[in-house]
């Protein structure tokens, strides 16, 4: 435990990529194996299920510590991470251990089955045996919420090194349904001979977004151009007489699409395809939100079933009659899809034809067309290409729309989490309607240091109101914001939803008088 505290004490100290692989390293050479599985599983969101509440843990931390809600709630909003709060709060521990990691997430998990003054005294036993990192790292174990920079690709570099396997070797061992209770570390990084998870996915492979002159070094006719869907990206998988559905999030999604795994069950075993779940009507893809309604719900009615119908529209083939074809050409991968599709022929598996257009001003003008046909744009993909691992640059390329933007005020402001906890960091916006400004959108990204700096003392010196964490700020900053699509939202109060809403810049050149009406906003939705 002690050295999994420190690992999360490093790489929170650093942004820098080296610093935080260095961090990976030291850990893995010192851990033990069964440690080590554990923080692959944490960090690759395999963590342990929660046991206790957060409410839970804030009401026995004010016990123990002697202090108010408004104090609590006072302290909590100045480090914004409930987990530290506690940590920081509660009294030096008068006792130590030398439990591992896995000791205590095994003792975390146990918890499940004891009433709650059970749990809270066990709770209150196990804080006072930590130093206050431990502290901070135990209750982070409990809530869930590590915040470190640790991405998936990170990890698999980390491990890469390690174990001396290749990280394309390393990210497919990572899929699947492998448990870290049931696996050691030797049979998950190296062991030929663990029983198959017949329903382990490939990493995806993703595309980098297009550069500038990309069309000058090169011909058209290199390369498939088919729109890039707004849905779900996953996998289909038939093998051994079953059926499994993934999303790119590695998470096993069967419930969810009854539909596509009726036609999924009509697929030679040994199959593997990539493509999108859409929303998806009379041969129509759907907006987005729709499919949101339906992919919120913990169970699937009639009525939603109805109202948001799915489809797969498959682009690529990975495993064909039980044969990894990654290494294949795109256009003979392609081409084994076109004729599985055909076969099927079910309404529900449909595929993702390329465009058939002779000049990339002819593509520049379809790409212009997207959006009415619900698509983000178009993908580029290179016709000799193989199926890669991650993010690779060369022969895969998206080619978005360019977004949406419109010029907001801000009106309120929160703080943020972790190192810019004491910086108001999450704002949102308002546009006019008549003289009142109506709320829009909510944003957090899009601004730089120096900016976050210059905004907070302004939202600390024009705060009118304060409500929990929220602010209310005086009107005086105009910023443009960038969204990807727009739709009509009853819940909302300005009638309208937007998608990945950021800040594009901040307009310090306009005035607030000068910012959009909300009729400008709801223009785009024709």
């Amino acid at each position: 435990m002690q050295i999994f505290a420190e690992l999360i004490h490093r790489l929170d100290q650093s942004t820098k990529t080296g610093d935080k692989l260095e961090a990976l390293a030291w850990f893995f050479k010192h851990a033990s194996a069964t440690d080590s599985v554990w923080v692959i599983a944490i960090f690759s969101h395999r963590r342990p299920k929660r046991q206790v509440s957060t409410k839970q843990l804030r009401t026995w931390c004010q016990e123990k510590a002697g202090i108010p809600d408004w104090l609590f709630e006072e302290s909590y909003q100045a480090v914004g991470d409930l987990a530290e709060t506690i940590a920081l709060l509660l009294p030096t521990a008068t006792k130590t251990h030398s439990q591992s990691l896995t000791e205590w997430i095994k003792w975390l998990q146990d918890l499940g089955k004891d009433l709650e003054e059970v749990k809270k005294s066990k709770i209150l036993a196990a804080w006072d045996q930590f130093t206050s990192l431990e502290r901070f790292v135990f209750n982070k174990l409990i809530t869930g919420g590590f915040r470190i920079g640790v991405s998936q690709n990170l990890l698999i570099q980390a491990l890469a090194s390690y174990s001396g396997l290749s990280q394309a070797q390393v990210a497919h061992r990572l899929m699947g349904n492998w448990n870290p209770e049931k696996v050691s570390l030797e049979e998950l990084l190296h062991s030929n001979d663990l029983e198959e998870d017949l329903s382990k996915p490939y990493p995806f492979f993703l595309a980098h977004p297009i550069e500038p002159s990309f069309q000058d070094h090169f011909s058209i006719s290199e390369w498939f151009a088919e729109w890039k869907w707004d849905g779900i990206r996953g996998q289909l998988i038939r093998r051994g007489q079953q059926s499994f559905i993934w999303s790119r999030g590695e998470e096993l999604v069967n419930e969810k699409f009854p539909e596509i795994l009726e036609f999924l069950d009509l697929i030679p075993d040994g199959t593997v395809l990539d493509g999108e779940i859409l929303a998806f009507r009379e041969e129509h893809p759907l907006p987005f939100s729709i499919l949101q309604t339906r992919i919120t719900r913990k169970t699937l009615s009639k009525k939603i079933l109805l109202e948001a119908p799915v489809s797969f529209i498959g682009f690529d083939l990975l495993e064909w009659e039980g044969k990894d074809l990654r290494n294949e050409p795109l256009t003979h991968r392609k081409a084994l899809l076109e004729a599985l599709v055909y076969s099927i022929n079910h309404p529900k598996f449909t595929l993702s034809k390329t465009l058939a257009l002779g000049s990339w001003e002819e593509l520049a003008q379809a790409r212009e067309n997207a959006r009415a046909l619900q698509t983000e744009g178009l993908m580029l993909k290179k016709k000799d290409s193989t199926y890669e691992t991650g993010r690779k640059r060369g022969t895969w390329w998206k080619w978005k729309l360019d977004p949406f933007h419109i010029d907001g005020v801000l009106i309120y402001a929160q703080k943020g989490h972790g190192r810019r906890a004491d910086l108001f960091t999450d704002y949102t916006f308002g546009l006019w309607d008549g003289e009142v400004l109506v709320s829009f959108a909510k944003a957090y990204s899009g601004l730089t240091d120096a900016e976050i700096r210059e905004v907070d003392a302004y939202v600390k010196k024009n705060t009118k109101e304060k409500f929990g964490p929220v602010r209310t700020v005086t009107p005086g900053l105009v910023f443009e914001i960038a969204f990807e699509g727009i739709q009509a939202s009853p819940r909302h109060k300005s009638g309208v939803a937007l998608r990945f809403p950021r800040i594009a810049r901040w307009r310090k050149d306009k005035t607030i008088d000068q910012a959009n009406q909300l009729t400008d906003l709801k223009a785009f939705l024709s």
